[in-house]
């Protein structure tokens, strides 16, 4: 896991290729990272709508189509990925891990 200041650093560049991410109620969601067409990243999907459906988080999908082109590589090969205000979680993950991402939050 990286620690929060590089996930903030890492945000706060994610704002500036993203500025509709850029208000008040974008910045304590979760961020699914990926992008269309991306078969791992619809499934990131479905486990974040079950995860939704028992706890009280909010999610905001995020292509990393619209980053520019040194960040949008920097996901490329990981995605989905998961960005909360202060982990980050790489694709493989469960539901379980996604309680524990909300635990240590």
């Amino acid at each position: 896991m990286h620690n929060g200041n590089n996930i903030k650093a890492l945000r706060a560049r994610i704002i500036e290729a993203s500025p509709n991410l850029c208000s008040a109620e974008s910045s304590d969601k979760w961020w699914l990272l990926g992008t269309s067409g991306c078969h791992l990243c619809e499934i990131a999907e479905q486990l974040m709508v079950r995860f939704q459906s028992v706890q009280p988080i909010t999610y905001e999908n995020v292509d990393i189509a619209d980053f520019d082109e040194a960040l949008m590589m920097e996901f490329a090969t990981t995605i989905p990925v998961i960005l909360t205000p202060s982990k980050r979680l790489n694709y493989p993950f469960s539901v379980m891990d996604l309680q524990q991402l909300l635990a240590h939050n």
